[in-house]
């Protein structure tokens, strides 16, 4: 716990040191996006979503308080002895998603109303069907909402200050993405049934967000059903009263599970801290945070800590060059035969930002990465960069590999090396396609439980909004 202090401490003192150099003059709204990588939450509705009078249908046009929505996304893959499976050779399948999305509000407030559905699909895999790719016709939104537009009055630029109360199933992503999101690099969603309340909103100085939400187990035909014994429950704070410099949040996180077949019961407190932001003018971007955590895994005492760092600089050229260095860490169980869990819980996080190739998850490791980030042109958005991959505790599960462990730590702690690659070009504003590569060279804990060979993948995605 001093650890744990003296890091929240050094999160807040750049923002404290450098509050009374924040400009005077207020900005249009106090909300900062952050610039670090892939950490840019979807908004709520999703960004495919548009409001009917946006439209250039003049039968949806007449319908203000009407939000409607619809993508599809095509995406073919090329993957080369890859490790999640457990058979080398060449998958490449053809990924279907399609999302459709209708939202009512303005009309019968404070009553509100959204239904979304997604359609994931799976063509010419070598492998069997599994939930990561496939879930038809799912419903990743049915939700009521009581929302009161002023309810908490107005913030010091005149925004208004809502409550929000939903209940319903919901999708939907907080903070870096890292420990909940709704996965949109993945063919299937992470969605949850229950309640989530809303203090306030983005353009607040303040404001804060209530969950007390089931997660809903991916059928790959039928419905999705609640995980019965699992509840995640959350409070997570945004202050943006000095957003110009640093954007803060804090939080608590905590997972309730009940004894069943398949696992113990656990109780996971996850108290942290984020801060993200920019250096004044001089070109510099900051987005750091750290959780502690603590509770039971059945009789085994619970005791884990995890964070993540980056750090960017932009230049001032038409290609609008971004440079960054981050580095993740997440604590691993020491000893599989102690009184004592020390494996961080990855709540239900988006995967993308650690591994191109998907193989990493906010668990048991340890990752500096390098990147570059590049717009050569409007419409074509670059980016490239090269990631270490190690354990941190030896002695515990590789879970990108199909959960291997060698509880010994005789195989070493390395997973491996990654490059990857991505062009993105919006040819309309209807129409992106997307090229990617990632190459991954393992290292001596993959080679000597897994495989020793290296694996390529290659993709190439065309993303079509309707609306």
């Amino acid at each position: 716990m001093p650890r744990l202090r003296q890091v929240t401490l050094l999160l807040l003192l750049p923002a404290l040191l450098l509050a009374e150099s924040l400009p005077a003059e207020p900005a249009e709204s106090f909300y900062r996006a952050p610039r670090s990588y892939s950490t840019t939450r979807d908004p709520d509705p999703p960004k495919y979503v548009k409001p009917a009078s946006a439209t250039s249908l003049d039968i949806l046009r007449a319908n203000p308080w009407l939000d409607i929505g619809m993508d599809y996304r095509l995406r073919y893959e090329y993957r080369e002895d890859d490790i999640r499976r457990p058979l080398p050779g060449l998958d490449d399948p053809l990924l279907q998603r399609t999302r459709i999305y209708l939202g009512l509000h303005d009309l019968l407030d404070p009553f509100r109303f959204a239904v979304e559905m997604q359609d994931s699909r799976r063509d010419n895999g070598r492998y069997p069907l599994d939930d990561r790719d496939v879930n038809e016709l799912a419903v990743t939104r049915l939700q009521a909402e009581l929302y009161f537009k002023d309810a908490l009055g107005t913030d010091g630029l005149g925004h208004d200050r809502p409550l929000s109360l939903r209940y319903g199933i919901q999708n939907f992503e907080f903070l870096d993405r890292r420990l909940l999101a709704n996965n949109q690099w993945r063919n299937t969603a992470n969605t949850f049934l229950g309640f989530r309340g809303a203090l306030g909103q983005d353009a607040n100085d303040w404001s804060a967000d209530l969950l007390a939400v089931q997660p809903l187990r991916r059928d790959l035909f039928g419905w999705d059903k609640p995980v019965d014994d699992r509840w995640i429950y959350g409070l997570i704070g945004h202050w943006r009263g000095w957003s110009d410099f640093a954007t803060i949040e804090p939080f608590y996180l905590a997972l309730d599970q009940n004894q069943n077949a398949l696992s113990a019961d656990r109780m996971v407190h996850s108290p942290g801290i984020r801060t993200y932001g920019t250096i004044g003018d001089s070109g510099f971007d900051f987005d750091v945070s750290v959780v502690k955590q603590v509770g039971r895994d059945g009789t085994r005492t619970l005791d884990a800590w995890g964070g993540t760092g980056e750090i960017g600089y932009s230049w001032q050229h038409p290609w609008k060059p971004r440079l960054s260095a981050f580095y993740g860490y997440a604590s691993g169980d020491r000893d599989p035969n102690d009184n004592e869990d020390n494996r961080f819980e990855r709540f239900y996080g988006f995967g993308r930002p650690w591994s191109a190739n998907d193989y990493i998850v906010y668990e048991n490791i340890s990752t500096p990465k390098l990147r570059v980030e590049l717009t050569p042109v409007d419409k074509v958005r670059l980016d490239f960069g090269y990631s270490w991959y190690s354990l941190a505790s030896a002695t515990d599960r590789f879970y990108g590999a199909g959960s291997v462990r060698d509880p010994g730590g005789q195989s070493g702690n390395q997973i491996g090396h990654e490059f990857d690659i991505r062009s993105r070009w919006q040819i309309t504003k209807q129409l992106e396609m997307v090229f990617g590569y990632a190459y991954f060279r393992p290292g001596d804990f993959v080679r000597n439980t897994v495989r020793p060979g290296d694996t390529n993948f290659a993709y190439m995605e065309l993303n079509l909004c309707v609306f």
